[in-house]
């Protein structure tokens, strides 16, 4: 336990949920991180991470409630009492159709206010959710970028990746950053099964399940430097989807279009050029840099054939996944601007569909219900 960095009225049996366990003496000669506190990894570890998935629940439920939806309620209320028209998804009802219905007629204005009730009550749930995503993977993108600037490491050529594996003691930042990391995407499994599921549940499911996997093998193997990388590659693109989603959410389409694009150069560059040069590292660099007594559990090395095998086989699985997302993404994108109209392959309507370019999709719509 870390007593030492404790306060002095906290019991001995909460330390390990507060402070970062195993602290060790710095090694002598160090790549990163020259001034930071070292340590070692254990299950005590787990006892922080415990803390973290509790934090981020209170945080997530207190910046939606207070903080996001009522902001996406003010914003969704203002637009359309400023509009001259009822609207329904942000485009004017014109000759008693509606976008997504064409059975309303323009004088019943209940029916017009239910829709809209329910379309606010939905949009502002939603604006929510995807908020409090964009502000988690803000900033832990960011401290992600410190932590990997820190470490000697190339995004294109990765090999000092493995040059004197293992790499240990870690430094204290880049293990708080592991932990983080998978208090996260263990929150978010629990998070995933609390809502109501969605079409891309068993999909999101094994991906957390593979991604919390790697990261705790990863950690007490000592592959912590390739899995710092990955998870910073990873994170970018979780920023940009949630902002365009929020962007849609509040009926600034514009913008949704442009960051959505943004999003999609963003993933083909993090996630099946980036990412496939860390796992072509992994195969090939990997068992030419560590050194043949690669299996020493003693002195913390655990490379071996099996290891090997199982990680490399693990991230091509997880790239194999992406690429079916992507080819769904791309797939609603060209039949949105190919005029052929577009049906949801990964999620519900609000979460794809809609997103990609929302205002020659719902042109679409009327053209089709006018018919």
């Amino acid at each position: 336990m870390n007593t030492a960095q404790a306060p002095e009225w906290l019991p001995s049996f909460l330390v390990p949920f507060f402070t970062l366990s195993y602290p060790t003496d710095r090694p002598i000669h160090t790549d990163s991180f020259h001034d930071a506190a070292y340590f070692s990894t254990g299950l005590l570890d787990g006892c922080l991470i415990i803390s973290y998935i509790a934090i981020m629940a209170i945080l997530r439920d207190f910046t939606r409630v207070y903080v996001l939806e009522p902001f996406a309620k003010w914003k969704l209320t203002r637009d359309w009492q400023t509009s001259r028209q009822p609207t329904v998804d942000g485009t004017a009802i014109s000759n008693g159709s509606i976008p997504n219905g064409c059975a309303v007629h323009t004088g019943n204005s209940s029916s017009v206010s239910k829709i809209r009730a329910r379309k606010m009550y939905r949009y502002t749930l939603r604006f929510a959710e995807q908020g409090w995503s964009a502000i988690y993977y803000s900033i832990q993108f960011s401290y992600g970028v410190y932590v990997h600037c820190q470490l000697p490491t190339s995004l294109l050529n990765p090999t000092e990746l493995w040059l004197n594996y293992p790499q240990i003691p870690l430094a204290g930042p880049l293990k708080l950053y592991y932990i983080t990391q998978t208090a996260f995407y263990l929150h978010q499994i629990f998070i995933l099964n609390a809502e109501a599921r969605r079409k891309d549940h068993a999909q999101m499911m094994t991906h957390h399940v593979i991604t919390v996997f790697l990261l705790v093998s990863s950690y007490f193997t000592n592959y912590t430097r390739i899995g710092c990388l990955i998870a910073v590659m990873m994170d970018w693109c979780d920023i940009l989807l949630p902002i365009a989603k929020m962007l849609r959410y509040v009926g600034l389409y514009t913008l949704c279009d442009m960051t959505f694009a943004f999003f999609l150069l963003s993933w083909l560059i993090t996630r099946h050029v980036l990412f496939v040069i860390a796992i072509k590292s992994a195969w090939f660099d990997s068992v030419r840099l560590v050194p043949e007594n690669g299996w020493a559990p003693e002195r913390g090395a655990y490379f071996s054939d099996f290891t090997h095998k199982s990680f490399v086989s693990l991230l091509v699985f997880l790239e194999v996944l992406q690429v079916v997302w992507f080819w769904m993404i791309c797939r609603v994108a060209w039949r949105v601007l190919t005029g052929q109209g577009a049906s949801d392959h990964r999620s519900d309507e609000d979460e794809w569909v809609f997103l990609v370019f929302p205002g020659t999709y719902l042109t679409l719509r009327l053209q089709h219900c006018r018919r």
